[in-house]
């Protein structure tokens, strides 16, 4: 089990991380603005309503962490983890509508075919605005990965599209100045939304699962079984049930030991369990229950 040092440790992780995407994602929007309100870029104005997103996502996972980090009470005793999983499915919504409107506004500017210029701000502002969003986007990835956290993972996908969609508006306001190829603007920016689309469509999956209490992956479902299999007192183990919420397992199984192992032998032998599966996959709350061997239930699961 993990300690209350660590856990408070990860909370700070957790929250830094957040605040550095809040705090860049405040800056990059201002600037992308004020280009956009120079070069009268649709592109730019898309990726700029894009970055609003990610100020509102950035937010919200600055607040979910916060919020999941909350002991269990009496209201909720399994905790408040969800938190993050709402958080990531409602960051996937926001993309899904910003799909929409940078659809609506390219079809709109290959149509019109409007002129777009203060071409080398606008670059240098995209330029910058990439290679931060590269930077952020990895330390807050690895953060979430590292702490298990949904929302700060999603944020960090939103960080990763943003330098892709940042650079892609920089290759079409470049194409634009040396070809004169007014267009440009237009098809860069209907590319953008359907990447968004697809970036968002995997991320509310993924935070729809853990809303369901979908089980573990299989990887991890095998490490808990190779786990039970380290302990020879144990002669068979059923009814494993798992779930994930926000970064932390909820893992109960039943194992099955000798009739003549003693009461106290056989819950020091699901303590050890625990123990292992809660280090293993932390951070877990994992909860074991025993059951003496009975040769006729054991013959009944063997033919299931």
């Amino acid at each position: 089990m993990t300690s209350k040092a660590d856990s408070v440790s990860v909370q700070q992780r957790k929250g830094r991380a957040a605040a550095t995407s809040l705090g860049f994602n405040l800056l990059s929007t201002a600037l992308k603005l004020i280009a956009a309100i120079l070069t009268g870029s649709v592109a730019l104005l898309s990726e700029t309503v894009h970055s609003t997103t990610d100020v509102v996502a950035s937010s919200i996972a600055f607040l979910s962490v916060r919020a999941a980090a909350a002991p269990p009470d009496e209201e909720h005793p399994y905790g408040h983890g969800k938190i993050e999983s709402l958080a990531g499915f409602g960051e996937s919504i926001l993309l899904m509508i910003v799909v929409v409107y940078i659809a609506v506004q390219s079809i709109q500017r290959l149509i019109s075919g409007a002129t777009v210029e203060q071409l080398n701000f606008g670059m240098a502002v995209m330029g910058a605005s990439s290679l931060g969003s590269v930077v952020v986007g990895y330390f807050v990835s690895l953060v979430g990965r590292q702490t298990r956290s949904l929302a700060l993972q999603s944020n960090g996908q939103h960080l990763r599209v943003d330098a892709i969609t940042s650079a892609g508006v920089l290759i079409a306001l470049a194409i634009n100045g040396l070809t004169g190829w007014k267009q440009a603007d237009g098809v860069v920016a209907l590319l953008l939304a359907a990447w968004i689309a697809i970036g968002s469509w995997l991320l509310a999956k993924k935070a729809f699962d853990q809303l369901i209490d979908r089980r573990l992956p299989d990887e991890e479902v095998k490490i808990i079984k190779r786990l039970v299999a380290g302990h020879p007192e144990i002669l068979n183990s059923h009814r494993l049930k798992s779930r994930l919420s926000g970064n932390q397992r909820h893992i109960e199984m039943h194992i099955v030991v000798p009739n003549q192992m003693t009461l106290i032998d056989a819950h020091e032998v699901a303590d050890r369990l625990e123990k292992s599966i809660a280090t293993e996959l932390a951070p877990a709350v994992v909860v074991i229950h025993v059951d003496p061997y009975d040769e006729s239930k054991e013959r009944r699961r063997s033919m299931e």
